[in-house]
């Protein structure tokens, strides 16, 4: 592991953690765009972005990121379900097959459901009005 992966992998727990003690999207995106130039095949890191920048408004941003990470990692529900929301954000057509995607990931493991349930909920308490987020939750978790 280089020097630089190691830095990119503290930076990344660390804004996790922020995240997790309630620092703001705001004050989060450079950190994760930091991460995301020290290591650049990190598809964890672009999820993130991409999720924070969801929160802030910017989804042309959102989407750019979260087209990396599903093109790096396409077997991750919440890099599809980030890429929906943007594209649900900035009218792009092709949403339904992230998320049915993102069902049949879910499917195969309970664990990676309960996460993305957790992250919704989490979203919809920082962003109650998140009406994107909301139709995502109904698609997911109502039918």
């Amino acid at each position: 592991m280089t020097e630089s992966t190691e830095g990119a992998e503290a930076l990344f727990e660390q804004g996790i953690e922020q995240y997790k003690a309630g620092a703001t999207a705001g004050e989060l995106i450079p950190v994760f765009k930091e991460v995301c130039d020290q290591a650049p095949k990190s598809s964890a890191a672009l999820t993130c972005l991409a999720w924070l920048y969801l929160l802030e408004d910017k989804p042309n941003s959102a989407l750019k990121a979260a087209q990396k990470a599903v093109k790096m990692t396409p077997q991750d529900p919440q890099g599809r379900i980030n890429l929906a929301l943007a594209m649900l954000e900035t009218g792009k057509k092709g949403v339904r097959s992230h998320i049915d995607e993102a069902l049949q990931i879910m499917m195969l493991s309970s664990d990676l459901k309960d996460e993305v349930q957790q992250n919704i909920e989490e979203g919809l308490s920082r962003k109650p009005e998140w009406n994107s987020l909301k139709r995502v939750h109904k698609w997911l978790f109502d039918s």
